[in-house]
């Protein structure tokens, strides 16, 4: 039996922060970018390739990154994560890659043990997402299977959320035991989970 292809990472971090005041991909957590952190997270959890969605400083963002041939602009990003998911979709398309697990880069304390217990479940058919005590959150597996589904409905900032929202076979893989699934929304949210 041949081990099927590794999962491919999606990192989408073409965001402005509004909220924030700044794009969150260029924060630093103990001296390191967001976007690296999410990054090394990925890798960790054995996602390969890893393609990182870029949009608002985006030569910023990818001068800090170790493979800058790992960006992907999303040139409409400011229309939101749809735009971001697209893009990042598509660069995927050459791959052959069964799934991609897509993690937003505003989650520093998702850890690569919730990527990497998400990622296990990887089919061409998956549609899965972790959940912390019951509440679907992030990050989200999608079997190749359906990445034109999900290309062709994401759209504004839901990014797949109406189209996960219609999935009798999305499967939630509980991950609450290995961390809270919390983003960064604005600068006191740095300080970590409560």
């Amino acid at each position: 039996m041949t081990a099927s292809p590794p999962v491919a990472g999606l990192l989408l971090a073409a965001g402005a922060g509004r909220r924030f005041g700044g794009p969150k991909a260029l924060v630093r957590i103990h001296g390191e970018p967001l976007v690296l952190r999410a990054l090394r997270t990925l890798t960790a959890a054995g996602c390969e390739p890893v393609r990182v969605v870029v949009g608002a400083s985006a030569d910023e963002v990818r001068a800090l990154l170790p493979d800058p041939a790992q960006a992907v602009t999303a040139e409409d990003w400011a229309t939101g994560m749809g735009a971001s998911l697209r893009a990042g979709l598509a660069a995927l398309e050459a791959t052959d890659r069964s799934a991609a697990l897509v993690h937003l880069v505003d989650l520093p304390w998702v850890g690569s043990d919730i990527l990497a217990r998400v990622a296990a479940r990887a089919t061409s058919e998956t549609v899965a997402r972790a959940a912390y005590d019951g509440v679907p959150g992030h990050p989200v597996l999608l079997g190749r299977r359906w990445w034109g589904e999900v290309t062709n409905s994401a759209q504004g900032d839901r990014g797949a959320r109406d189209w996960l929202a219609t999935r009798a076979d999305l499967t939630l893989i509980e991950c609450g035991d290995l961390g809270s699934g919390r983003d960064v929304d604005r600068p006191g949210d740095l300080a970590g989970p409560a």
